[in-house]
């Protein structure tokens, strides 16, 4: 008998190669905003310009959410809009992802994770963990993270990522600057620092996504080859008070929902009007009369990333990612795989991840 996560995949590759606005799968991936909260101010964060709650998710939004997915879903990003340590239970909410067989990623600004929250951390199943540290200067760091103190961010990591290695922990540690402005000429001194760093398994520089620091960003026409990967296999991103949207860049990018978590099953609003009509614009080269995908900056992969990512298991996925990234980004993968993003800097400056070897 074959898995249901893996007839889910088949049937979501079916429906993205047929080009087919309706499926009959679920996502494999989710964006879910276990918070809203945020202790600091980051001038490149959308909630800077979408005022958000000083809430979490309920209860009952999250475990509906994982229950109706729980055969389907792979990979759970318990991130969005606000500082996951914030949500006193994210720990809970790990394990509890991790009894529906859904690994889980988590992304921190690193301000709440002192010694006591790392230790608990690590005991949870948690698989992947983000450490955002914008900057290799003081100036640069606290300019993008204002409340947040250099050294003290910098500690909190560098303890995290030593005790994860002493505790011979599996969980994969990687720690991401994103370029922009004033932290342009300190990748070097960045990746320097961190790859020196035990237990830290990847340094990541990528390109901001956002359009707060540059809003002439979007696709070109010609960007729409290929329907975009989103909204076929995901991740579908869930606010805190259970709204769905297609994607995350939909929410930032002033788009409506497309469904509330509780008001409707799961695969109705995956289903709903609004994303077939999307769904059918994107296969019919229409893409860019969809606002949101007009204005949005992520890039578009090819057919052949897609469809890889939809064969193989969600974990083998995100191991899989960087290499993909670090290849298409250096130009040893053909570029067409993966359609940049319009006016892009330099291949080698847009995404560098570097390997920690022990």
């Amino acid at each position: 008998m074959i898995p249901m996560r893996a007839l889910n995949r088949a049937r979501l590759l079916w429906g993205y190669l047929r080009r087919k606005s309706k499926l009959n799968a679920l996502p494999v991936e989710y964006i879910v905003e276990t918070t809203a909260k945020c202790n600091i101010y980051c001038p490149m964060c959308p909630r800077e310009t979408h005022k958000q709650p000083k809430e979490d998710m309920s209860d009952e939004v999250f475990e509906r959410l994982v229950v109706e997915s729980g055969q389907s879903a792979e990979h759970m990003m318990l991130i969005g809009l606000g500082e996951p340590l914030l949500d006193n239970k994210i720990f809970d909410r790990i394990e509890f992802c991790e009894k529906h067989q859904i690994s889980t990623l988590l992304s921190t600004n690193g301000t709440l994770l002192d010694e006591k929250a790392a230790e608990r951390l690590l005991k949870t199943p948690l698989e992947h963990i983000t450490l955002s540290f914008d900057g290799a200067t003081q100036e640069s760091f606290e300019f993008y993270r204002k409340g947040a103190k250099f050294d003290r961010v910098r500690d909190n990591f560098v303890r995290f990522a030593k005790m994860k290695a002493a505790m011979k922990s599996k969980l994969q540690v990687v720690v991401q600057m994103v370029r922009m402005e004033r932290n342009w000429d300190e990748v070097g001194a960045f990746e320097q620092f961190w790859q020196t760093v035990p237990g830290v398994d990847q340094t990541r520089v990528k390109a901001d996504e956002t359009d707060l620091m540059s809003p002439d960003g979007g696709h070109a026409p010609g960007d729409f080859t290929h329907p975009c990967h989103y909204l076929w296999r995901g991740p579908m991103y869930v606010k805190q008070n259970g709204d769905v949207y297609p994607c995350c860049q939909s929410y930032m990018l002033d788009g409506k929902p497309v469904g509330r978590i509780g008001e409707a099953p799961l695969r109705e609003i995956w289903n709903s009007a609004e994303m077939e009509r999307m769904r059918a614009f994107h296969t019919s080269g229409r893409a860019g009369e969809i606002e949101i995908c007009s204005k949005c900056r992520t890039a578009i992969p090819h057919p052949l990333l897609v469809a890889g990512s939809l064969i193989f298991h969600g974990k083998t996925v995100r191991k899989l990612l960087p290499w993909v990234e670090k290849l298409a980004y250096w130009r040893k993968l053909p570029v067409q795989l993966l359609k940049p993003q319009q006016k892009p800097v330099a291949a080698s400056d847009l995404v560098q991840i570097s390997e920690q070897r022990d």
